[in-house]
């Protein structure tokens, strides 16, 4: 008997234990700030995106914490919710690779930066937030001038801009340049910044419908699905110095076919891969068989240069984090005498994420879409990308009802 009052005696300090235990986690979770975030809870379709709440990241040594105003929305985010790039991360996961806000803690070893800046930043996911914390080498004191949706355009797009004409290309003056896409963020910022060299002739392909509102910025303007190849060479028979493609696919073959002797082209995107809501592997075997394989002895007897630029990639994996911080200052000494200036397409609150993001898909943006963190959204909105049930996992949405929802007049 006094075996067995000992083991329960034992029994029961192991139980008050525990719940002295789960007491003491409440009470932290309860402790724990909360933030909201846009989540990809999977790869696939825009019912993968959901808004709802999690802790509040605290910084950590040489991390600055940025309460978010604005992030920017990309092509690259609507393949990273396919899945389809390489090596994708784990979900769930908090998309966004750029951001502004206000500097709101530092970490320990934090120098140059103050609470209460103005900052825009690049994140290595994680930007669609309310909260960030990220390295202080990825973050840039904004010009007094700039609003926060103008930095958060401005980062990813100018930067890779800059780069691939100025550091990859070497554009002088008198020189020409092709540009898909021309009426997105990065193609506004490629004719924008050939405006400041003299001489500069650009070529743009674009959907019709955004000619009228982009002629002014380029010099040639041709329909995405015109044949551009024979139009440029009307113009300019011996072809371009430079070309800049998002788009891959059969249009690789016919960048390199139009470059003249020691002309560059530049591959920075494969956007053609894309053609439905989820990843469609038929689209993806399609754009691969359609690049043509590239001979090395054929670029050497044509005095030709190919290259390919990934802005984060140089960031995130290869360390070059100097070198942006370099172009990012001679951006905004650009800025700062009005010679550039970043397009804002529309605002979007962060419960619009999907219909923010069917708009890029359909290639419907002049300029760029931001995500305004501040922005409330509609009720029609909310309901749709706010997590609503209790167990946290969002409805499954059928094919196609996206597209009969009512579309959110945006802002110009």
């Amino acid at each position: 008997m006094a075996k067995e009052g000992t083991e329960m005696t034992e029994e029961t300090e192991h139980m008050i234990e525990k719940n002295r235990a789960k007491e003491t986690e409440n009470v932290s979770a309860g402790d724990t700030k909360e933030m909201r975030a846009v989540i990809l809870s999977g790869f696939g379709g825009l019912n993968k995106l959901r808004v709802t709440k999690k802790a509040m990241p605290e910084p950590q040594e040489g991390e600055v914490k940025i309460r978010v105003k604005a992030c920017g929305l990309n092509f690259l985010d609507l393949m990273v919710r396919q899945g389809n790039i390489d090596n994708p991360p784990k979900t769930p996961l908090v998309p966004g690779f750029e951001c502004s806000g206000i500097v709101e803690a530092m970490g320990e070893n934090t120098k140059g930066f103050e609470i209460g800046d103005r900052v825009m930043a690049f994140v290595n996911y994680n930007a669609w937030a309310e909260v960030v914390c990220t390295p202080l080498d990825y973050v840039y004191n904004m010009p007094d001038d700039m609003t926060f949706p103008e930095a958060a355009a401005f980062s990813m797009n100018f930067v890779a801009a800059y780069m691939m004409l100025f550091e990859v290309a070497n554009l002088r003056e008198g020189m020409s340049v092709l540009v898909h896409s021309a009426g997105g963020g990065v193609g506004q910022a490629v004719a924008q910044l050939c405006s400041t060299i003299p001489s500069v002739t650009v070529f743009g392909t674009a959907s019709s419908f955004k000619h009228e509102a982009i002629k002014d910025s380029v010099t040639h303007l041709f329909d995405r699905n015109a044949d551009y190849v024979q139009e440029v060479k009307k113009i300019y028979p011996e072809g371009v110095d430079i070309v800049l493609d998002c788009l891959s696919g059969e249009n690789t073959g016919k960048g390199l076919g139009l470059l003249r002797p020691l002309g560059t082209y530049i591959l920075y995107g494969s956007s053609n891969m894309v053609t439905g809501e989820t990843k469609s592997f038929f689209s993806l075997a399609k754009s691969w068989w359609q690049v043509e394989k590239v001979n090395p002895i054929k670029l050497y007897e044509e005095n030709k240069v190919i290259a390919g630029f990934s802005l984060l990639n140089l960031l995130f994996k290869q360390g070059r984090c100097g070198q942006v911080k370099t172009v990012v200052e001679k951006l905004f000494s650009l800025y700062n005498q009005k010679k550039i200036k970043p397009v804002v397409d529309s605002l979007w609150a962060l419960e619009e994420v999907k219909e923010a993001m069917q708009r890029i898909h359909d290639r419907g943006n002049i300029g760029k879409l931001i995500l305004d963190v501040e922005k409330s959204p509609t009720p029609l909105m909310a309901s749709d990308s706010t997590e609503t049930s209790e167990a946290g996992e969002e409805e499954e949405e059928h094919e196609g009802d996206s597209d009969n929802k009512e579309r959110m007049p945006f802002i110009q």
